[in-house]
C-alpha cells in the first residue's frame, strides 16, 4: 500500500462532524448606531403607512433595520426596510429565534427590500445586489436621494430567473404597490420623500395624514351643516316675513270690507231718511219733486 494514503477504519460515527448550529450565536442586535436622521425618518415613512392603511391584506410584516438571515451559519444582511406578505411576528417575539427574520423559520424571503444610500460604502449596487438575489427577494429598491451611486434617484430591480433586472418604472406589481416621489412635511421635516403608492398612483397616507384628512372632512361637513342651518334660518325668516305680509294683506282686505259695509249702511240710512222726508211732504200736500230721496 502506498504510504501516501491512510486507510480510515473508524466508523462514521466517530468522524469529526460539523457542530450543530446554536441559536445563541445569532446576532440579533449589536448595540451599534448605524443610521442617520434622514434615513431613519425615511424608513419610518416607508413602514408606518403600510400598517395604518388598508392597502395590504393581513398578515404582513414590514420593518426596518432588522437582521435578515438566509441560512443558519451565514452572516445576516440588515436592510433599511423590508416587506414580507403573508407572515407575522411570533407571539413570543422575545425568544432569540423570533427577534430577527430567519427565512427558514418564516418559510419565505421578504418580497421587497429597500436600501437608502447615504454614502458610497454600502455596496447597495454591488454585493447587496448579489446577496439579495441569492436570498430570492423578488424586488430590490435602491433609493439614492443624493445621487451618490447613479444618476437615478430610485432604481427598482425585479428578480427574473435568479438575476435582478432593472424595471422601467417604480411599480411592484406582485405586491400591488408602487413607489413615487412626494415633496412635503413628515414629522415636521419638509423634504423630498420616497412614498408608497397604489397601482393607480395614489399616495398611501400615514395615519397622521388620514387623521388630518378626516378632521378637514369633518370641518367641511360642519361648515356645510352650518351653512345649511343658516340657509334654513333665512328661509324660515323669509317665510315668516311672507306670512306677516299675508297677514297684513288680510287685515287690509278686512278693513276694506268693513269700510264698504259702513258705506252701504250709510247709503241705506240716507235712503230711509229721504223716503221719510218725502212721505212727510206728501202728508202736507206737497209733492216732493226735485228732492233727491237718496240724499240725507
Amino acid at each position: 500500500m502506498d504510504d501516501r494514503y491512510t486507510l480510515v477504519t473508524d466508523p462514521p460515527s466517530v468522524l469529526a462532524a460539523e457542530p450543530a448550529f446554536d441559536l445563541a450565536d445569532l446576532i440579533t442586535e449589536d448595540d451599534e448606531p448605524v443610521d442617520n436622521f434622514p434615513s431613519a425618518k425615511q424608513q419610518r415613512l416607508l413602514v408606518e403607512p403600510l400598517y395604518t392603511s388598508a392597502k395590504l391584506p393581513r398578515p404582513f410584516l414590514a420593518d426596518s433595520n432588522v437582521a435578515l438571515y438566509g441560512a443558519p451559519r451565514e452572516q445576516p444582511i440588515v436592510p433599511d426596510m423590508f416587506l414580507s406578505l403573508g407572515v407575522q411576528v411570533a407571539d413570543d417575539w422575545w425568544e432569540k429565534e423570533n427577534r430577527s427574520y430567519l427565512i427558514w423559520e418564516f418559510g419565505k424571503a421578504p418580497d421587497v427590500v429597500v436600501e437608502i444610500v447615504s454614502n458610497e460604502k454600502g455596496n447597495e449596487d454591488g454585493s447587496k445586489l448579489r446577496d439579495y438575489a441569492v436570498l430570492n427577494i423578488l424586488y430590490y429598491v435602491i433609493y439614492d436621494p443624493q445621487r451618490l451611486l447613479s444618476r437615478e434617484i430610485v432604481r427598482v430591480y425585479q428578480l427574473v430567473a435568479g438575476e435582478y433586472l432593472l424595471r422601467p418604472d417604480y411599480s411592484l406589481p406582485a405586491v400591488e404597490l408602487s413607489l413615487t416621489y412626494w415633496y412635503g412635511a413628515f414629522e415636521d421635516k419638509t423634504a423630498l420623500w420616497l412614498r408608497w403608492s397604489d397601482p393607480a398612483g395614489g399616495v398611501i397616507h400615514t395615519g397622521a395624514e388620514r387623521a388630518q384628512q378626516e378632521h378637514r372632512r369633518a370641518e367641511r361637513e360642519r361648515q356645510r351643516a352650518e351653512a345649511e342651518s343658516q340657509r334654513a334660518e333665512t328661509e324660515s325668516q323669509r317665510a315668516e316675513a311672507e306670512s306677516q305680509r299675508a297677514e297684513a294683506e288680510s287685515q287690509r282686505a278686512e278693513e276694506e270690507r268693513q269700510r264698504a259695509e259702513d258705506a252701504n249702511r250709510r247709503a241705506e240710512q240716507a235712503q230711509l231718511r229721504a223716503e221719510r222726508l218725502a212721505a212727510q211732504l206728501r202728508a202736507l200736500g206737497v209733492e216732493p219733486e226735485g228732492i233727491d230721496e237718496t240724499s240725507g
